[in-house]
């Protein structure tokens, strides 16, 4: 997207001129002399089993400016770990695999869940928790990344454009949001984006009023990317959700914890496809239907903290206000897609729609009804004030894992 704007809210860099990857790798090479980069890697056992992991771990062996990589390893068992140890023994960098599911670390789980200082549930939010604190645990890195495992297009240019904002000495950002055209196959993707978060956000404006932080989400490009870059010092006081609320969650805390002017999204990438999510209608456990569950309640209790107060009467009226604004998007995706030669099909974006109208109205119920249920996982701050020694058993822990 090669054009200027910015938005004033969300620091914006753009791909003006397709700088080549050498050069801005050469450049961090340099910048990693004094800031060391580390890589997360959130990973399901079943993405090694993919063409897109493969094709990613390629790339990553001629990134010659990583310092540490950090797969965290989800619904593996021993043998299946062993396979990971020898699936990604090529990767040139230092590198350790955190098995989630192995005895050692489930120990140090067990033992933090006792106290309530634990994830509650499986998912990406966990599996990222426990590598972040790994990390912290290392002392060894000034600017950590992370990306899923599961991109078909990925590329090391994807991955220096994300990373320069933070490593640049010259530049002052914290925290970097990578953002990219979700057109792959002839079609719009990223419905949960164009068809709930950007008509949620619209909408909770008009019931709520004008609020900075919704202001502060509505300039990023792409907020749910999952891909993103940041200082190590901001990690510790990072408190992120454990469910499909990830990507809100931690712009929510980066909004709550940094300057604006320490906060940049940047282009990295022409072109984005991943594995895609099914609707799930029929289970609300699953699939976009819990995705969009979990954003709305993780929106829903960030600006309660603000001192929005909500009611159902409220939800009604977000919802319909939401349903409104959907559909009047959906006919300005429609004839985005048509100008490009793109196929949009507008039975399924309405479809999608209903179901999300519904699943704000019962987001907002659970809400109302749990006000006590743990919004986010404890920042490492607090697990190391009540456990001193936890980051030595985690290191520990992976070493033993991984000798």
């Amino acid at each position: 997207m090669a054009d200027f704007h910015q938005n004033g809210s969300v620091a914006t860099l753009h791909n003006l001129s397709h700088k080549s990857a050498e050069d801005l790798e050469r450049q961090l090479v340099q910048f990693a002399e004094k800031r060391k980069i580390t890589l997360i890697l959130p990973s399901l056992f079943s993405e090694l089993e993919t063409p897109a992991l493969a094709g990613i771990v390629d790339e990553l062996c001629g990134a010659n400016y990583i310092n540490h990589i950090i797969i965290g390893l989800d619904r593996a068992n021993r043998e299946q770990f062993e396979f990971a140890r020898e699936y990604f023994s090529r990767l040139p960098q230092r590198h350790d695999i955190l098995w989630n599911d192995g005895p050692r670390l489930r120990a140090i789980h067990d033992q933090l869940a006792d106290a309530n200082l634990a994830p509650t549930e499986p998912g990406k939010g966990r599996n990222v928790w426990y590598c972040i604190g790994h990390a912290l645990a290392s002392q060894n890195c000034d600017v950590v990344a992370l990306h899923d495992c599961d991109i078909v297009t990925y590329s090391r240019e994807m991955l220096a454009r994300l990373i320069y904002p933070v490593a640049n000495p010259g530049f002052s950002y914290q925290f970097c949001k990578g953002y990219y055209p979700r057109i792959a196959d002839g079609k719009l993707n990223g419905r949960v984006t164009r068809l709930l978060v950007t008509p949620l956000l619209l909408s909770l404006q008009k019931t709520c009023g004008h609020q900075d932080y919704l202001e502060y989400l509505q300039g990023f490009r792409y907020p749910l990317a999952g891909e993103f870059a940041m200082r190590t010092s901001i990690l510790p006081d990072i408190r992120i959700p454990s469910d499909w609320g990830l990507e809100i969650g931690v712009l929510s805390e980066v909004w709550r914890n940094l300057s604006r002017h320490s906060v940049c999204q940047v282009d990295i990438s022409d072109a984005y496809d991943h594995k895609h999510q099914p609707l799930s209608e029929d289970d609300a456990n699953n699939g976009l239907s819990r995705m969009s569950m979990d954003i709305s309640k993780a929106l829903f209790r960030k600006l309660a903290t603000d001192g929005v107060t909500f009611s159902k009467e409220n939800f009604r009226t977000v919802k319909a206000t939401y349903y409104r604004t959907a559909l009047d998007l959906i006919e300005m995706y429609y004839n985005d897609a048509a100008m490009n030669g793109l196929h949009l099909d507008r039975h399924q974006e309405e479809k999608a729609v209903e179901l999300f109208a519904a699943n704000i109205v019962e987001a907002g119920t659970t809400f109302l009804e749990n006000p006590m249920e743990p919004p986010f996982i404890p920042n490492w701050s607090r697990v190391t004030a009540a456990y001193p020694d936890v980051m030595r058993h985690i290191t520990e822990a992976v070493a033993a894992d991984n000798s």
